[in-house]
């Protein structure tokens, strides 16, 4: 159920406010081009500036918007234990498909720590979890051994990874298992994972091409890493320019020029810089993605 290219879909702004028009426009397309799935309010739905009513009404929409024809994984992480819990619970009570759960931020908690808070979500509510493991962002890394551990809560079925180390997918299945579903969390690395076992990506890119991604995940499914390196090739330059500023600043812009959304981002986040601009419309027509401004 959860393989492939699954888009970590943006928030839309417009006026400062979320622009559902828009929201549900990008669902529909992520779908319509060949999306295996959908995170929303992950980091690149920028999720620390979204208000808890806007959080949950993201997911609502994005849950009302796929109907079932892909699935979705709800964002539902937070440093602090019992909100987490509460995002998740909200998560199932609307009709995700599963949430996921990045290891808290700022609050540094030990191995055990990790453990503790993964362990009360999962004793809270019943509903298939994805760990999220981003060192870069939480500063806290779920080593494998815990992950191993974290891995037998009965809930627990998979790990979005943005360690920044393919290799570790195959720790992670021999320790977890091989039903452990990884998915990789770098586009730029999504190859690498693949090549140890990932079932799929988490991707950024895939807001912009969606296409392109899904058709390097269904051709790695088969074990074609030529063609998959065809289409990695031509997104290559897509997967630089989308994180040469915060993520999703870039991504935001891309998709402005396509028509698809406004630029807006919310502070303490800004536009890109003019050699940003440039880079991207560089990418995208090295991607062969249209643009209309």
């Amino acid at each position: 159920m959860f393989h492939g290219s699954i888009t970590a879909l943006v928030t839309p702004f417009r006026d400062g406010a979320v622009d559902e028009t828009a929201f549900v426009a990008l669902v529909e397309r992520q779908i319509a081009n060949g999306a295996h799935g959908l995170v929303p309010v992950g980091t690149t739905g920028e999720t620390p500036t979204l208000s808890h009513a806007e959080h949950r009404r993201v997911v609502e929409l994005c849950v009302a918007t796929a109907r079932g024809r892909v699935p979705v994984i709800a964002g539902a992480g937070s440093n602090a234990t019992t909100e987490a819990i509460e995002l998740a619970h909200h998560a199932k009570t609307i009709g995700a498909d599963a949430a996921l759960i990045v290891a808290p931020y700022y609050n540094k908690p030990s191995q055990e720590g990790l453990f503790a808070h993964f362990k009360a979500i999962n004793d809270a509510v019943q509903i298939p979890l994805f760990v999220y493991n981003i060192p870069g962002r939480s500063v806290v890394d779920i080593r494998p051994e815990t992950m191993a551990r974290i891995a037998e809560l009965p809930n627990v079925i998979g790990l979005k990874d943005s360690a920044g180390d393919p290799s570790r997918t195959q720790a992670h299945r021999a320790l977890c298992g091989d039903d452990f579903v990884v998915l990789c969390g770098d586009d730029n690395l999504a190859l690498g994972f693949a090549a140890y076992g990932a079932a799929g990506c988490i991707s950024v890119v895939a807001n912009i091409a969606p296409d392109l991604c899904a058709h390097m995940q269904t051709a790695l499914a088969v074990g074609d890493f030529t063609r998959a390196r065809h289409f990695n090739d031509l997104m290559a330059p897509l997967q630089r320019a989308c994180f040469l500023e915060p993520n999703p600043v870039p991504t935001k812009h891309a998709l402005s020029l396509m028509g698809l959304c406004a630029p807006d981002v919310r502070l303490p986040l800004v536009e890109p810089a003019e050699g940003t601009k440039e880079a991207m419309r560089a990418a995208l027509a090295h991607a062969g993605v249209g643009v209309t401004s």
